[in-house]
């Protein structure tokens, strides 16, 4: 059954190694390379989502063949807006582990 009152933020979302085509939704600049699910749900956290399920065994359906993952955060205004803000959460985390 279809749940309204949640995002599902798959990882290819935030994949820099990816086209739009394969699935990234965020631009090159807030996306990162090869991100992980620890990754995405300290992000997520950080931007203000509290992630009620996650699945690191899930296969997205643009990239059948490769195992990736998602998590479901509850809806606080429009999807395109939950992405930008955990990208950039991503960003910054990638950065502070760079230092």
């Amino acid at each position: 059954m279809k749940d309204y009152e949640h995002h599902i933020i798959w990882l290819e979302y935030f994949n820099k190694n990816l086209s739009k085509g394969k699935g990234r939704r965020v631009s090159k600049s807030r996306a990162v390379f090869d991100p992980s699910m620890d990754e995405l749900v300290e992000a997520a956290r950080l931007a203000g989502y509290e992630p009620k399920d996650v699945n690191g065994d899930a296969h997205y359906p643009r990239r059948a063949y490769t195992r990736s993952g998602y998590i479901m955060v509850e809806k606080k205004g429009s999807k395109s807006i939950a992405l930008n803000r955990i990208a950039d959460q991503l960003v910054q985390i990638r950065n502070r582990k760079k230092q």
